[in-house]
């Protein structure tokens, strides 16, 4: 068999195309066109509170020219540290309007890590949730931004959600004016003031499509933190390719849920951009709730979800224990972490739809490969190439050389989602791109005679938690600031659900006393909580190579032999 062959495109669904047109649109250009089409349908819906697509075209304009007056010009770097949210929508594209670089971030950070990430790319604007306004202007000089602008997520909310908060009308109005006019911390403006100039003029330059628009920050393939250089060309190629693989979409009448964060490479593109240059209905929410979701599907049902398996098997139970009808989602892709069978038959039972399990990274925008949309699926594997994608595999010791038919190997990716490199970084560059436009993605994987992938092993030693990439580093970096510690190794542990367990292995400082709770609640003060082990265990030693590194792979394998698994 031969992978140029492209023997998957006879699993495609009907009406999937081979190859994408390529893409004429900036993402800018692509809002747009659908403001245009559909200017009165709702392009947003928070909390019951809806956008029409004329009114987000609106207020991007406007926020544009707010932070144009700022001083944010084509190529500055411009911080989001936003939950789900109508501002962060707005504020996204508000920024690529004026060819100006989004850089998205995990608002549940620590400010060591936001700290760290700051000093990777030195965003000279950062726009973030208020309540981590002050931590973002207290930075140390060399990488504070030179204005942060403090965003208020209620004020996004109908008046009697604020009222259910406590923030009666009145009290809202208030604070707001209070806000606008006395910033809490030195240097910190507020997106009410900075979003509510007059809309941008049509002859301010506008970004071109081989334009860097978003540095998606990622662990890599390494384990060490970096920013993916993203373009409108790469970001918009692949929601037309993520359109496509669902040939039942209709424009202009689709809802999409968006429970993923926005943030994450997986949510923007099904729904900061897929969904958008479909015309659909984005419903919104800043985190994932089963009774917040299940009553936004009451309002407002859903057509179309992209998630990961735990929300998936949490809502579908949730759903048959209310009685709530979820018939209306038709589609559903699953990705971040193996969906398990049992997933697959409760999701299928309570929605009459499907769904499919996908994969890709950040360095692929993220989608690349994923599973057909109809019978041909192959549960177990992670699918075939999406339109315009082509794959090889390769010896990982010599990535330029193909291995055996049906022998397992590296998968390597080429398309037109492919990043362009890490910002500043050549060295890890030119190890993860390769001549001719070649992903490595550190996966190593089996491809069958229909061009069906399975991925076998890592060669990274990431950890998946919840969707999220986990480094093992950073995990140990933080248990060894506590004074007890001698020694560290963070690994996964496989659960049911496809996702993993962060667990870490410690070595005690003679004379010390292991306490598993009081080492995670120290972790906690360093790391985002999902980052957090969730099983401490104490060992005498732990192995290491010739060369000192830790051998994880045992420690993982010794942690399983002591559980009996």
């Amino acid at each position: 068999m031969s992978l140029s062959d492209r023997p998957w495109l006879s699993s495609y669904a009907p009406a999937v195309p081979a190859e994408i047109e390529p893409v004429a649109q900036t993402l800018v250009d692509m809002l747009d066109d659908s403001v245009r089409r559909y200017p009165r349908r709702p392009a947003l819906e928070f909390f019951g509170a809806v956008t029409t697509y004329r009114e987000l075209g609106d207020r991007v304009a406007r926020a544009a020219e707010g932070l144009r007056r700022l001083g944010v010009a084509p190529g500055d770097r411009v911080a989001l540290i936003l939950p789900n949210c109508p501002q962060h929508v707005v504020a996204f594209y508000a920024v690529l309007r004026l060819g100006a670089i989004v850089v998205e971030h995990n608002p549940r950070y620590t400010a060591p890590e936001l700290r760290h990430q700051f000093e990777v790319h030195h965003a000279r604007v950062a726009i973030v949730w208020d309540a981590v306004a002050d931590t973002i202007a207290e930075f140390p000089s060399d990488i504070r931004p030179r204005h942060v602008i403090a965003v208020r997520m209620t004020d996004a909310m109908p008046a009697r959600m604020r009222a259910a908060l406590r923030l009666p009308l009145a009290k809202a109005r208030a604070s707001r004016a209070a806000l606008t006019t006395a910033p809490r911390a030195k240097g910190v403006l507020t997106w009410t003031r900075v979003a509510s100039h007059r809309p941008v003029r049509r002859r301010t330059p506008r970004p071109q499509l081989d334009d860097l628009a978003a540095l998606q920050l990622t662990s890599g393939t390494t384990g060490v933190p970096k920013a993916a250089m993203l373009t409108h060309r790469n970001l918009r190629s692949n929601a037309a390719q993520s359109a496509a693989w669902v040939p039942d979409l209709v424009p202009g009448r689709e809802v999409f849920y968006a429970v993923l964060p926005l943030f994450h490479a997986y949510g923007l593109t099904l729904c900061l951009t897929t969904a958008l240059s479909l015309g659909a209905r984005i419903v919104l929410f800043p985190t994932f709730d089963v009774t917040l979701t299940l009553d936004a599907m009451r309002r407002t049902p859903p057509t179309f979800l992209a998630a990961v398996p735990p929300i998936y098997d949490a809502l579908a139970r949730a759903a048959v224990r209310a009685g709530i009808d979820l018939s209306s989602l038709r589609n559903a892709i699953s990705g971040a972490m193996a969906l398990p069978p049992s997933t697959v038959l409760r999701w299928e039972e309570a929605t009459h739809g499907i769904i499919v399990e996908g994969y890709g990274m950040t360095e692929s925008s993220p989608i690349s490969v994923g599973n057909p949309m109809g019978p041909l699926r192959r549960p177990g594997t992670v699918g075939v190439p999406f339109p315009s994608t082509e794959i090889r595999v390769v010896d990982p010791a010599d990535p330029t050389r193909d291995v055996d038919d049906g022998a397992e190997g590296e998968l390597l990716v080429r398309g037109p989602q492919v990043f362009q490199g890490y910002w500043k970084r050549p060295e890890e560059t030119a190890s993860t791109l390769l001549a001719g436009g070649w992903l490595r993605t550190g996966d190593i994987v089996t491809v069958d005679a229909e061009g069906f992938v399975t991925v076998v092993d890592r060669l990274k030693e990431l950890i998946i938690s919840g969707g999220f990439n986990i480094s093992p580093s950073e995990v140990e970096n933080a248990l060894l600031l506590h004074p007890d510690v001698a020694d560290a190794a963070v690994v996964g542990i496989p659960r049911s659900d496809g996702s993993e367990t962060v667990t870490a292995a410690v070595v005690m400082r003679e004379g010390t006393v292991f306490d598993a709770e009081e080492l995670r609640s120290f972790a906690r003060v360093h790391l985002a909580a999902y980052k957090v082990p969730r099983s401490v265990v104490q060992v005498p030693a732990l192995p290491r190579s010739l060369v000192g590194k830790v051998i994880r792979r045992q420690v993982r394998a010794d942690i399983l032999a002591a559980r009996g698994r």
